[in-house]
């Protein structure tokens, strides 16, 4: 794991703090297991908690929660750097479960709530689109770039479908040729991409402008046509496709930059995007 650069309180328990670092490598947020026992049951000694906690999740056979909880280095109230156990976002969320605590409710009914929302999605994938227009509007995006990034969902799970029919695997393999379309048309990795506009743990496409997304959007829907037609079989030939995909958008952006003499790729992220939107709203009240 990568070295801690932050330690914040999280928003989940934002009364007290709770130690967490963020593995740049894995791209993802580790938090203090024993801080959020404290936090939940206000015990007065969580070590012998999370002992106990963890002997009764062996002994229901969650395994799994209880080996994916390592050990590392943090500040402890003493200042010094101790050794104490850490979870990720996933891993966290199935302890809080786990914790008979009044405090525990609220996330254990959020958790319900989220999936029985997903089991209607799943049956009617329209309720899906309306959910992420409404959560997008509600952060502050514009309509018509709220209207792009479905539309764009829309592209992505049919370019994920072709894989599937190409037999790729979901998650390292889709990770990869994901970034061999980005890297082709962008001239940047997504890790590279994410770096540039500033980002960690957020979705690169929430965070690209108009122009961004369309072209991302010409790139997923040409590597679609193109493996159609080819029916790339395994993972070497599918990254084949994925950069020819890449190209052809990568084309056009080139254009469009010679054209308009700006960069199409920019370090414009979620946080100016929004500022914009609000910036309209508040010019049309005028």
């Amino acid at each position: 794991m990568a070295q801690a650069k932050k330690t914040h309180s999280i928003i989940l328990f934002n009364q007290k703090q709770v130690r967490r670092f963020y593995d740049e490598e894995k791209e993802l947020w580790y938090f203090s297991v024993i801080d959020v026992i404290e936090v939940l049951t206000e015990s007065k000694n969580p070590q012998v908690y999370w002992r106990v906690l963890k002997k009764r999740l062996l002994d229901e056979g969650s395994n799994e929660t209880v080996t994916k909880c390592n050990g590392l280095k943090m500040v402890a109230p003493d200042g010094k750097m101790r050794l104490t156990d850490v979870a990720d976002t996933e891993t966290l969320l199935r302890l809080i479960q786990s914790i008979p605590s009044p405090k525990a409710e609220p996330f254990k009914l959020w958790l319900a709530k989220v999936g029985y929302e997903r089991i209607e999605e799943t049956e009617d994938p329209e309720i899906a689109f309306d959910r992420a227009m409404k959560t997008y509007l509600q952060k502050g995006y514009s309509k018509e770039w709220v209207n792009q990034r479905l539309k764009s969902i829309e592209v992505r799970k049919e370019l994920t479908d072709e894989w599937q029919e190409r037999e790729m695997k979901e998650g390292l393999e889709y990770a990869i040729l994901t970034d061999e379309i980005i890297k082709a048309w962008a001239d940047k990795s997504v890790k590279d991409y994410k770096k540039f506009k500033g980002l960690k743990k957020e979705n690169l496409r929430d965070n690209m402008t108009n122009l961004e997304l369309v072209l991302n959007m010409l790139a997923e829907a040409s590597t679609t046509e193109i493996s159609k037609k080819k029916k790339p079989k395994g993972l070497e030939s599918n990254k084949q496709v994925a950069r020819a995909g890449g190209i052809a958008a990568r084309k056009a952006r080139l254009e469009i930059e010679k054209q308009t003499g700006e960069r199409v790729v920019t370090a414009k992220n979620a946080k100016i995007l929004k500022g914009k939107a609000e910036q309209k709203i508040s010019l049309g009240k005028k």
